[in-house]
């Protein structure tokens, strides 16, 4: 008889524009390092993003807007990841372009509104009662099958549940035992029950069973401590836009927990101001009775010259209500006229009323060094390998051309090198690429001497 170890195989990950980026890359005492966390460069913004990173954790910053302002390609979305991942995944963070405003079937200010509630958290915490410990028995009883016959039927069964204090034995309902049976729970193993919705959950096998003979297929945890009847606090979080959606479907309770089970439900009514309001008002009682807090996110609005005057007003008037999130704005634009208008230029195409709301954060241009790791980085990102002559190639097409143009040559390059059986990337097929794909700058001049050649 042969046994194989059956090896985990390695799922290939996408690799996205800002895969690279970790994190803000501060030291301790909140000053950046040139190089850390996937950024190159930058410093100045960096340390910026970090202080309201700071603020953000304090919950000092509600309703407040932060302008990120620079040069196509100077790495104003990379700061804006990085300000959710230095947050952490308990913190929403909601990016949107400034285009999916328009639509034919929703109003721009509803769709402005829903992705602000998105960016807003409820942290519910609720105290639940459980029943943990180590299975010692599991004993159905049986009795008369109720639609007769001489089948009988399981009408109740009792479980045993041990812990280092103590030992428990309970009689429970036979939808329990249904629970039982499809968590596939035996003697020996832990588990925990639900006092008020009586759900199951294996945890794993006890670790006093650890010795026996088995194929390393199953996870051994320690035996639960304390009484086998305990309270345990389970925290929750749901965005605002959820309860609007829950509560724009028919009522069933008014708690929390009720407004939460409405989620599934397929009948849908529109999402007033005034039920928003409403919602407001419940929510503002939770948090003043201590079972919720409020924990405002991040909207990250990119392209923000695409939004109109509309939304400009709409979003001033966001900014000022009592429960609004942080918006991160980023727009690579200089003087422009303001959408919607004929004839109001402002910076970035934002009135000057907004923008004197805002701090602004300004992205410097990448120097050739600064291109030279960044493109470094990147390679690795993708596992390519790239010869020291064609990064400094790479390079000087960064510079010349653009970051952008010079990163997205890299895995064409590598096709090249492949086909030339070459597992490194080197400066001829750099050059090769770029005389298959050209850059915006080529193809303008390409269009200016051959223009009358299109329609």
């Amino acid at each position: 008889m042969q046994i194989e170890e059956v090896k985990g195989a390695n799922k290939e990950q996408r690799v996205a524009t800002h895969s690279h980026i970790r994190g803000l890359g501060l030291k301790a005492d909140g000053t950046a390092d040139p190089v850390a966390a996937g950024f190159v460069g930058q410093e100045s913004a960096r340390e910026a993003a970090g202080i309201v990173v700071d603020l953000i954790r304090s919950k000092r910053f509600a309703g407040r807007a932060v302008l990120l302002a620079g040069a196509p390609g100077t790495g104003k979305t990379a700061i804006a990841y990085a300000i959710s991942q230095e947050l952490g995944p308990r913190v929403p963070f909601c990016p949107m372009t400034g285009s999916e405003v328009y639509s034919s079937e929703v109003k721009k200010t509803e769709v402005l509104m829903e992705n602000f509630r998105r960016a807003i958290s409820l942290r519910v915490k609720e105290i639940k009662e459980v029943y943990e410990g180590e299975v010692t028995e599991i004993t159905p009883e049986e009795a008369e099958n109720p639609l007769g016959g001489y089948s009988k039927a399981v009408s109740n069964v009792v479980i045993g549940l041990k812990t280092a204090k103590g030992t428990k034995q309970l009689r429970l309902d036979p939808s329990i035992y249904e629970s039982l049976l499809k968590e596939k729970v035996s003697a020996g193993d832990v588990i925990y029950i639900e006092a008020n919705t009586g759900s199951v959950k294996r945890v794993g096998r006890s670790d006093a069973y650890a010795t026996e003979y088995d194929l390393e297929a199953d996870e051994y945890v320690p035996l639960p401590k304390g009484d086998v009847h305990k309270k345990r606090e389970v925290i929750q979080d749901v965005t605002l836009h959820d309860l609007d959606v829950a509560n724009a479907r028919p009522q069933g309770g008014q708690d929390i927990v009720s407004m939460m089970s409405q989620l599934m439900k397929p009948r849908k009514t529109e999402i007033t101001d005034k039920m928003r309001a409403e919602i407001n008002k419940a929510v503002n009682k939770y948090v003043e009775q201590g079972t919720a807090e409020l924990v405002p996110g991040v909207l990250f609005l990119d392209e923000v010259h695409m939004l109109d005057i509309e939304c400009f007003t709409y979003l001033n008037r966001a900014l000022e209500s009592d429960i609004s999130p942080i918006v991160v704005l980023a727009s690579n634009r200089g003087m422009c006229t303001i959408r919607g208008t004929e004839d109001m230029r402002a910076p970035h195409g934002i009135p000057r009323d907004l923008l004197d709301r805002m701090l602004i954060v300004r992205t410097a241009p990448y120097t050739k060094s600064e291109i030279q790791i960044i493109l470094d980085i990147r390679a690795k990102t993708e596992g390519l390998n790239l010869a020291p002559a064609a990064l400094e190639y790479a390079a000087e097409v960064g510079v010349n051309s653009s970051l952008r143009y010079a990163i997205q040559l890299l895995t064409p390059a590598n096709v090249m090198a492949q086909i030339s059986g070459r597992e490194e990337i080197q400066k001829d097929d750099m050059a090769e690429a770029g005389e298959l794909f050209f850059d915006a700058k080529k193809s303008v001049a390409i269009l200016q001497s051959s223009g009358s050649n299109f329609l």
